[in-house]
C-alpha cells in the first residue's frame, strides 16, 4: 500500500509541477469556447473558437476573409438529426479566415454570440454547408446546390446558441492531482483501519 500511495503522491507532484510550467511558458492568455446550436428539425452545429483574452475588447466583431483582429481560431461541424456528420470546416485558423462570407460577433463580458453570423463553408464549392442568420432572431443551416449560389435550407430556429468555456489544461491537471491525493488518502485510511 505504501508503494501505491508513494506513486500517487509522485504523480500529483509531477502534475502540479507540469501545470505551473505550462502556465509560466504560455504568456498569451488564450481562451477557448465551445458553442452549439440545435435546429427545429434536429440538425445541429457544434464548434469552438479562441481568442487572447488579454488583448480582446469587450466586443469582438470579425467578417470576411483574411487576417482577423482578435479571433485566433474557429471551427464548426454540422450533424443531421441522426447525429451523422455532414461537414466540418476550419473557418478560421491561425488568425486567418478562409471565407469571404464569414461573420462573427461575440461579447466577451457576457460570453454570448449576437447579431449577424455566417460560419462553415463559403468558398463556393457545391455541396458545402454553412450556418447563417442573426443570433436571437433566426439562424439557418443551409447547403449550396449550384455554382450560382443557390442554397437550400435544411433546418432553422429562433437563433439560440449555447456558449461554454473549455476548461483550461492547467485546471484539469490540478483537478487530477487533487483526485489522486484523495485516492491516496483513502487508501492510507483503509490501510490504517486494517
Amino acid at each position: 500500500m505504501k508503494n501505491i500511495f508513494a506513486k500517487i503522491t509522485a504523480i500529483a507532484a509531477t502534475t502540479a509541477a507540469f501545470s505551473v510550467a505550462v502556465a509560466a511558458n504560455n504568456p498569451a492568455q488564450a481562451i477557448d469556447l465551445n458553442f452549439s446550436w440545435l435546429g427545429d428539425a434536429g440538425y445541429s452545429a457544434t464548434g469552438s473558437f479562441s481568442y487572447d483574452e488579454t488583448t480582446a475588447p469587450t466586443i469582438i466583431s470579425e467578417s470576411g476573409s483574411g487576417a482577423t483582429n482578435f479571433l485566433q481560431s474557429l471551427n464548426v461541424s454540422f450533424l443531421d438529426p441522426s447525429n451523422n456528420p455532414l461537414g466540418t470546416y476550419n473557418t478560421l485558423t491561425g488568425g486567418v479566415s478562409q471565407s469571404d462570407f464569414f461573420n462573427f460577433n461575440f461579447d466577451t463580458s457576457t460570453q454570448t454570440l449576437f447579431g449577424p453570423l455566417n460560419l462553415g463553408g463559403g468558398t463556393g464549392v457545391i455541396g458545402e454547408y454553412f450556418f447563417s442568420g442573426t443570433v436571437g432572431d433566426s439562424l439557418r443551416l443551409r447547403q449550396d446546390v449550384d455554382q450560382q449560389g443557390t442554397s437550400i435550407t435544411l433546418d432553422q430556429n429562433s437563433g439560440s446558441i449555447q456558449v461554454s468555456k473549455v476548461p483550461e489544461p492547467a485546471s484539469m491537471l490540478g483537478l487530477l492531482a487533487f483526485a489522486a491525493l484523495g485516492v491516496g488518502s483513502t487508501l492510507k485510511k483503509k490501510q490504517a483501519s486494517c
